[in-house]
C-alpha cells in the first residue's frame, strides 16, 4: 500500500518535475474511507520532510493534517445535475467543494474564456472587432471540439453606446464593420455520450468580458435606469450594462437586431427545437461579460421564455448563471426578481480584485438599511449583487507571484486555476484536474518565474500571417460570416407573444 505513495515534496531538490500538478493515486484505506485520493501540499518544506516511496503508512501519521483528502463524489452528474446547477443554491456543495461542481464550473468558465481567445482585438487588423473563426470551425481552432457543442449562432453588439472602452476598431479604413463588435455565441450540446453525461441537453450563452480588462470600469456612469423588461419600475439596472444589451444601428447588418433580440430569439428557436426534451440553460461570462450574463438570464425568466408547454419533463426549464470577476448590476429590487424568477447565480470571485465591488460602493447588499434606502429615501446609488458568492484568494495559491497589478487578481485563467487548488474555506490549495498551471500566463505576468513560463504567451501562429502563392506573407481573407438568421424576425413576434400573454396572467 504504502508503495504507491509518492514523495510530497515539492522543491528544486527533489526529483519531481515541478511543474507536475496532479492528483495522486486513489488510495484504498478500510472499508469506511474507500475511495479517497491523497494529494500533495504545494508549498515549499524543508527537505527532511519529503516522504519517500519506502515510508511506511504508520509512519506518515504524524503528517495526514498536512496532507488534504479528498473524498470523490461517486454519483454520476447525470443524476445530480440539478443541484450542481443550484437549484438548492449549491448548499453543502461549496465548502468542502464537490469535486463535480469544481469541474463543471472550470468548464462553464472555458467556455467564457474562448470568447477572449477567439476575439480579433489587434488594430492592425482590418477584421478588428470580429471573432476570428467560423462558427463550424469554433470549438476546433481552440482546442475544444471534445467538448460536444457546437455553435449555433454568434452575438452582436453596437458600440453606439456609453461604454466606449469596451469596443474595439481597426486603424483601417476597410473593416469589417464600423458598428458592431463581436459579443459571444450560444451553443448547444449536441454530441449523445456528452448529453448522457450531463443528463440533459445543455444550451450555453457566452458573453465576451473587455480585453482591456479595467478600462471601461471607469466608463461606468453608477446610473440607474429602469429595466423596461417589465411593467415594475423599481427594478433597474446599471445604464452602460442595459445600453449594452438592448441598443441597435439599423444602418449595420450586425446591429440592426439588439444583442438582446438576437439571444432571445436564438433561445425561443432552440427550445421549440428541442421541444420535449430535457434542457437547461447556462449563462456564463467574465467582468463585464458576466453583468450581460445575469442580465440575459433576468430577461429570459422575466419574459417566461423557459416555460415550456408539454413533454415528458418539467416545464420550466432551469436558468443558472456561472459569473466569473462580475459586477453589481442591478438594485436590490432587481436582485429580489431575479430569486423569485428561480434564476440561479453563482458567483465566482478573487477577494483582492475590485471590479466585484462596483458599482454600489456606499449602498450595496452589505448595508443593513439597503431596502429603506431604496423604497423610503430612493437612493439612486444602490446596487445588489445576486446570487451565491464562491469566494478564492490568489495568495493561496503557491504558483503565483506577489503582485500589485489589479488586472491580475482579475485575471479568468487565474480565476481557473484558484478553482482547481480550491477545497474551502481555511483548506490547503491542492491542484486536482491537472489543469496546465501555463495557462495562467496566457494573458497576464501572473506566474511565479521558477516555472519557466513566458507572459501573454497567446497568440496565433505567426500573429495570423500567411504566405501567398506569390511568396509574400498577407493576412489572409475572412469568409464573411452571416449576420442574422433568416428566421430571427419570427421568433421575435413569437417571444412578444409570450410577453403578452404572461403580462396578462400576471394582470388577472
Amino acid at each position: 500500500m504504502a508503495s504507491r505513495l509518492f514523495s510530497l515534496k515539492y522543491h528544486p531538490k527533489c526529483t519531481l518535475d515541478p511543474t507536475f500538478h496532479g492528483a495522486l493515486p486513489k488510495c484504498k484505506l478500510n472499508k469506511k474511507t474507500k475511495n479517497f485520493l491523497f494529494q500533495y501540499k504545494p508549498c515549499f518544506p524543508s527537505s527532511s520532510t519529503c516522504i519517500k516511496r519506502s515510508t511506511s503508512l504508520s509512519s506518515l501519521t504524524p503528517q495526514l493534517e498536512e496532507i488534504l483528502v479528498l473524498e470523490e463524489d461517486e454519483r454520476p452528474l447525470c443524476q445530480i445535475w440539478k443541484e450542481i446547477q443550484g437549484c438548492n443554491d449549491w448548499d453543502g456543495l461549496l465548502d468542502p467543494m464537490n469535486p463535480h461542481l469544481r469541474r463543471e464550473i472550470i468548464r462553464y468558465g472555458e467556455f467564457a474564456q474562448a470568447c477572449y481567445d477567439s476575439f480579433d482585438f489587434d488594430p492592425h487588423s482590418k477584421y478588428c472587432g470580429s471573432c476570428k473563426y467560423q462558427g463550424a470551425h469554433f470549438f476546433e481552432k481552440l482546442g475544444m471540439a471534445d467538448r460536444g457543442y457546437q455553435i449555433s449562432r454568434y452575438l452582436y453588439a453596437t458600440s453606439n453606446i456609453n461604454l466606449p472602452n469596451f469596443f474595439q476598431k481597426s486603424n483601417l479604413s476597410s473593416v469589417w464593420s464600423t458598428h458592431a463588435n463581436w459579443m459571444g455565441y450560444v451553443a448547444v450540446c449536441t454530441d449523445e455520450e456528452e448529453i448522457k453525461r450531463l443528463g440533459r441537453r445543455d444550451i450555453v450563452i457566452s458573453w465576451r468580458g473587455t480585453v482591456t480588462y479595467l478600462e471601461w470600469i471607469y466608463d461606468l456612469k453608477d446610473i440607474l435606469h429602469q429595466a423596461n423588461f417589465t411593467k415594475d419600475p423599481s427594478i433597474k439596472m446599471e445604464l452602460g450594462f442595459y445600453d449594452l444589451y438592448t441598443k441597435k444601428e439599423n444602418s449595420c447588418s450586425y446591429c440592426s437586431f439588439s444583442a438582446r433580440e438576437q439571444v432571445l430569439a436564438e433561445i425561443k428557436r432552440l427550445l421549440e427545437y428541442y421541444d420535449g426534451e430535457e434542457i437547461s440553460i447556462t449563462i456564463t461570462g467574465h467582468s463585464l461579460g458576466a453583468a450581460l450574463a445575469l442580465i440575459t438570464a433576468y430577461d429570459i425568466a422575466e419574459l417566461g421564455l423557459n416555460l415550456v408547454e408539454g413533454g415528458e419533463f418539467s416545464n420550466k426549464v432551469p436558468i443558472t448563471v456561472y459569473s466569473f470577476a462580475g459586477p453589481r448590476v442591478g438594485n436590490l429590487k432587481f436582485k429580489e426578481r431575479c430569486d423569485e424568477l428561480g434564476v440561479k447565480v453563482l458567483r465566482v470571485v478573487n477577494v483582492h480584485d475590485k471590479v466585484p465591488t462596483v458599482p454600489g460602493v456606499f449602498a450595496n447588499e452589505k448595508l443593513q438599511f439597503q431596502k429603506y434606502l431604496e423604497e423610503a429615501v430612493s437612493f439612486p446609488w444602490s446596487y445588489a449583487h445576486v446570487g451565491v458568492e464562491l469566494a478564492l484568494d490568489h495568495t493561496s495559491s503557491p504558483f503565483l507571484k506577489s503582485t500589485n497589478d489589479i488586472a491580475c487578481a482579475h485575471n479568468l485563467e487565474a480565476h481557473l486555476h484558484l478553482l482547481d487548488g480550491y477545497h474551502g474555506k481555511g483548506r490547503r490549495f491542492c491542484l486536482v484536474n491537472k489543469r496546465d498551471i501555463a495557462l495562467v500566463n496566457k494573458d497576464s505576468n501572473f506566474l511565479k518565474s521558477d516555472y519557466g513560463v513566458p507572459p501573454y504567451w497567446r497568440q496565433d501562429e505567426n500573429k495570423g500571417m500567411v504566405r501567398n502563392s506569390d511568396g509574400r506573407w498577407v493576412l489572409p481573407e475572412r469568409p464573411r460570416v452571416e449576420a442574422h438568421p433568416h428566421d430571427i424576425s419570427h421568433h421575435l413576434e413569437k417571444i412578444l407573444k409570450v410577453a403578452s400573454t404572461s403580462s396578462q396572467l400576471k394582470d388577472a
